[in-house]
């Protein structure tokens, strides 16, 4: 690995990792308590799902560690049958994520429309400020300082050097102040107790009969795609902010792999965190494996060597990060005035629709699912109408233009006028093509509809492929 050899990118993604892993504990330990888990068990599952994913995962400087949006899934299970429950959950929700990525169905995503990604990453940017805002609101004058003096180093310093990140120069900085000024304000400490040692492997404390398929398959399910959903957008994201290349089928199976080993150490399943995958390769500098590896290293320190450390972070300085690295996530061209002037209104509103979801929800999956859905809607209804028919030579020949499928080709039944045309008629189709069974019934319909007035109607100019299409399925349509 280049990075091994050269001692300043080493240097640059260990600072990114250790900096990575400061900025994991609060929202660990926050989701710990929706999912009903022990907020050490959430951290050490973590340190088990970013290492993991630091060696298989398919999008290196991306950040896995138990996320909300499986907590917020999970939750409702586990605080209605109990926490013996999770194993069974995450080894088959693991299961499934492993079978969607050798399955190659990663490449779903490429269906998944532009707009529904910026709507996906301002509904986050969302969502992560709005998680530091308890962490501040109603604080002492302290807190206020703190969060001053947090944002002012994140903001200024790297106008002067980015040797090392800014973010973990704050958090230092604001931890000594409050520990030697002995300045009493809300702590890690404060958030979740943080018991010795670690803990052991998680036994199955359920049996595995129907009832407990029953009790599990939907939660499961929901942990599978969330988590998919989730990781993919973000390497996607993060192949665009560093152009380069991820393996989205290795992500898919490396995530069920670790969601198992996680599993089986208490914790709920993660996904990939945008807002500590920013902190990583935008604050940082992270670009490679050995950032999050370092980050799984230097969190397992904190849960255990350095709990006591650890647990005299203020918060107010972690949420004055986050805070930063929500603004830096949010895709604020997307929202400019010009921009929004010179966007089709159907794009503007299934971003504007993906983030009201996600962020009226706090649901990932409906987030980007109602997104996708109207963007399909908006397709379908645009596309619909895109085809066009010529009449010429008094009916004798027509020409017919654009694509032929379930929408359109019911406005194709439309454009003939059966009854003025000679008894003769050609459709020239050489600049269209037939996409589905529907376009084939539509034209046995026309074909149909020509004989009832005793005229004869041939289709020509059609490629290989649509004659194929059309030979194998004409006539036997019903």
């Amino acid at each position: 690995m280049s990075v091994l050899r050269s001692p300043s990118a080493l240097t640059r993604e260990t600072l990114a990792g250790i900096v990575t892993a400061l900025a994991l504990v609060p929202e660990v330990i926050s989701f710990s308590f929706i999912s009903g888990v022990d907020p050490k068990t959430a951290l050490v599952a973590s340190v088990v799902m970013c290492l993991i994913m630091s060696v298989i995962g398919g999008r290196p400087a991306m950040v896995t560690a138990a996320a909300g949006s499986i907590a917020l899934v999970i939750g409702p299970m586990v605080h209605r049958y109990g926490v013996g429950y999770i194993l069974p959950t995450i080894l088959l929700a693991g299961a499934i994520q492993i079978a969607f990525g050798l399955g190659g169905l990663a490449r779903l995503m490429r269906f998944i429309p532009r707009s529904v990604m910026i709507g996906f990453v301002n509904a986050l940017g969302i969502l992560i400020f709005m998680a530091q805002v308890p962490h501040v609101l109603g604080g002492s004058p302290a807190v206020y300082a703190m969060l001053l003096a947090t944002l002012a180093i994140v903001l200024v310093m790297p106008r002067f050097t980015t040797a090392v990140p800014s973010a973990l120069v704050a958090i230092v900085l604001v931890t000594a102040i409050a520990i030697f000024g002995g300045i009493a304000v809300p702590n890690v400490g404060g958030e979740g107790e943080m018991a010795p040692g670690l803990p052991g492997l998680t036994e199955l404390t359920v049996p595995l009969t129907r009832e407990t398929l029953a009790i599990i398959w939907a939660p499961a399910l929901s942990v599978a795609f969330v988590g998919l959903l989730e990781s993919l957008l973000t390497a996607k994201l993060v192949d665009e902010m560093t152009d380069t290349r991820s393996h989205k089928g290795r992500e898919s199976w490396g995530l069920g792999v670790a969601n198992i080993a996680a599993g089986f150490y208490g914790g709920i399943a993660g996904c990939a965190m945008i807002g500590q995958t920013v902190v990583n390769v935008k604050i940082g500098g992270g670009r490679s494996r050995v950032s999050t590896f370092v980050a799984g290293l230097v969190l397992l320190l904190l849960v255990t060597v350095l709990s006591g450390l650890m647990a005299q972070i203020p918060m107010v300085a972690l949420a004055g990060v986050m805070m930063v690295v929500a603004v830096q996530t949010m895709d604020w061209h997307s929202v400019r005035p010009g921009t929004l002037r010179l966007m089709p209104l159907p794009e503007t509103l299934v971003m504007v629709a993906t983030v009201v979801l996600t962020v009226v929800t706090h649901n990932l999956a409906i987030g980007v699912g109602g997104g996708v859905l109207l963007a399909v809607m908006f397709f379908a209804r645009r596309v619909a109408h895109v085809i066009e028919v010529r009449r010429l030579s008094d009916g004798a020949r027509y020409e017919v233009e654009g694509p032929l499928f379930f929408a359109s080709s019911n406005d194709l039944f439309e454009q003939f006028r059966y009854a003025e045309d000679p008894p003769r008629v050609t459709v020239d189709l050489s600049r269209a093509q037939i996409w589905d069974a529907s376009t084939v019934a539509a034209l046995d319909s026309i074909r149909t509809r020509y004989s009832n007035h005793d005229t004869e109607v041939s289709f020509e100019g059609l490629d290989a492929r649509s004659i194929a299409l059309h030979d194998r399925l004409t006539g036997r349509l019903g």
